[in-house]
């Protein structure tokens, strides 16, 4: 573990803003905790449901509001992409390629995932496994990919976005919400909100690149102010307090996003900017900054393959006991099932361990070795790099 450290520390150039790599890292982590924690797979009859803890225990609704972390994605990766963008136009790099070489990074492992499950889905069918179990399975695994689309989007348009202040997406999600939800207009209105609620944090990322608020006054403002419009349009323009989807829910705010969201969502960037300080020191620590880039290599499998982990244990230990298993084949409605879910995290984690075993080379461009230490470009302070120790 000591000469892995060493490695690491010695692969990592002294400009490199370890920080913003933490920030990545806590925000793929809180998506994954966040779906295992209020996502459930209910062994019913034969048939496997997805069902939610947050249905019949509302009061496990600030679980959403730490573990939903995908403005501070959407944050690091506007300053990254703006970043990144300015500096493949100081060397003469044709957008064509700097646009191709990001989306291949980003979809790359995408097709693995891809590949599996439709091949998954078929076997399941072929088998005689209830159409609704393999919808609900394939469900948990293509519904988190929708992120990855919009991502794309706004990498693309990043040349254009570049300049963008936030307050203009923001602007039209207040009036796309006040359209569809306070003048009863069109409810397919509310996907307009799918690009601009994440082109706020987008845009307020690549503001964070090119210099602006870098005041500590700024920051406190910017999460002080999201939070407080955030209360209010939950307690005043009943918005719901859950900042994910509950099933049964008369609306949600992330599908699409809601102003609420947004909202809070800008809340989260001044907590994650005001952070960037305090975790630079950290990170100075070469075992700390080990652990920050590990996660970072595996972000991409990690997101990907989270749910594939879930439900690998899920059906496994559905077929090898004698019945459903508390925690993680019961019905989520009480504190039992909470408890018994928090024991079941670490083999979760277990299991994700071993999907990147098998598929982290569909991130890594394809290198296997155990030697080999690849750390790709990050910040918006350098130029992308890769180093083998």
């Amino acid at each position: 573990m000591t000469g892995l450290v060493a490695r690491i520390a010695a692969a990592t150039p002294p400009g490199r803003d370890r920080a913003v790599d933490a920030l990545r890292a806590l925000a793929i982590l809180g998506v994954v905790g966040g779906h295992w924690l209020v996502t459930a797979l209910v062994a019913d009859s034969g048939t496997v449901r997805g069902a939610s803890p947050l249905t019949a225990m509302p009061q496990l609704t600030p679980v959403s509001w730490v573990f939903q972390t995908l403005a501070v994605f959407f944050l690091v990766g506007g300053m990254v992409a703006a970043g990144s963008w300015a500096s493949a136009r100081k060397r003469g790099v044709p957008y064509g390629r700097w646009v191709g070489g990001r989306l291949a990074r980003l979809f790359r492992p995408v097709a693995a995932v891809l590949v599996v499950w439709t091949l998954a889905a078929a076997a399941m069918l072929a088998a005689g496994v209830g159409e609704s179990t393999v919808r609900a399975l394939g469900k948990l695994v293509w519904s988190p990919l929708w992120f990855l689309l919009v991502f794309a989007v706004l990498t693309a348009l990043t040349p254009l976005v570049t300049r963008l202040h936030p307050l203009w997406p923001l602007v039209v999600v207040l009036h796309v919400d006040l359209v569809r939800l306070g003048l009863g207009g069109p409810r397919g209105l509310g996907w307009v909100n799918v690009v601009a609620g994440w082109l706020v944090p987008y845009c307020l990322g690549a503001l964070v690149a090119r210099g602006g608020l870098r005041g500590r006054t700024s920051r406190w403002a910017l999460l002080l102010g999201g939070a407080t419009a955030a209360a209010a349009l939950v307690l005043r323009a009943g918005y719901p307090a859950s900042m994910v989807g509950v099933p049964g829910g008369r609306m949600s705010n992330l599908d699409p996003p809601s102003l609420a969201a947004v909202a809070f969502g800008l809340a989260q960037c001044g907590a994650a900017l005001l952070l960037l300080g305090p975790l630079r020191r950290v990170l100075r620590r070469p075992a700390a900054w080990a652990v920050v880039a590990v996660v970072n290599l595996a972000a991409m499998t990690v997101f990907l393959w989270h749910q594939t982990a879930m439900i690998v244990v899920t059906t496994t230990a559905l077929l090898l006991a004698d019945g459903p298993l508390p925690g993680l084949h019961t019905v989520p409605d009480g504190a039992g099932w909470v408890v018994a879910r928090l024991l079941w995290l670490p083999v979760f984690a277990l299991a994700l361990l071993g999907c990147w075993v098998v598929f982290r080379s569909y991130e890594q461009g394809g290198r296997r070795g155990g030697g080999s230490l690849v750390v790709r470009e990050s910040t918006p302070e350098r130029k992308g790099w890769a180093r083998r120790a």
